[in-house]
């Protein structure tokens, strides 16, 4: 009876070292994908960066659509940063990321494209599973 005693403080600091870990990762990964979303996605489509223009072109919508995208991007990559909005954002996120699959394969046709869209996809699940006390924060308040 007292190994069960002796090694329950030790799996709860077991514990907590991983839930630690967790915090590191899921802000580590947060601001990489911020990063990535904001600068790296969102910047050069407001800026009309040739890379940008050209698959929008395809896409017939006008400019109007791209700076659309663009400032979803970098304001979405803003709101990852801001812990209250982080989960709700990295799911607006994934939808962002659904629409880009899709364009990618019907429109653009890249079926390479969709390795990165799902990858960033899964990465934003991670980020959006480990903020959900901080969307249901934002929740209750916005239901006030």
């Amino acid at each position: 009876m007292t190994e069960t005693c002796a090694a329950a403080p030790v799996a709860a600091a077991g514990e907590g070292a991983r839930r630690r870990r967790s915090e590191i990762a899921a802000k580590v990964l947060t601001v990489l994908l911020a990063l990535f979303l904001g600068a790296a996605s969102g910047a050069p489509k407001l800026f009309r960066a040739e890379a940008a223009v050209e698959p929008f072109d395809k896409i017939g919508w006008g400019d109007w659509f791209m700076y659309t995208v663009g400032s979803l991007e970098v304001l979405g990559a803003v709101a990852l940063l801001v812990p209250i909005l982080s989960g709700a954002a990295a799911l607006a996120f994934i939808g962002l990321m659904v629409g880009a699959t899709v364009f990618n394969l019907t429109v653009l046709e890249a079926p390479e494209a969709v390795i990165t869209t799902a990858l960033v996809s899964a990465l934003l699940a991670y980020i959006a599973r480990s903020r959900r006390a901080h969307t249901a924060q934002l929740l209750r308040r916005l239901r006030r």
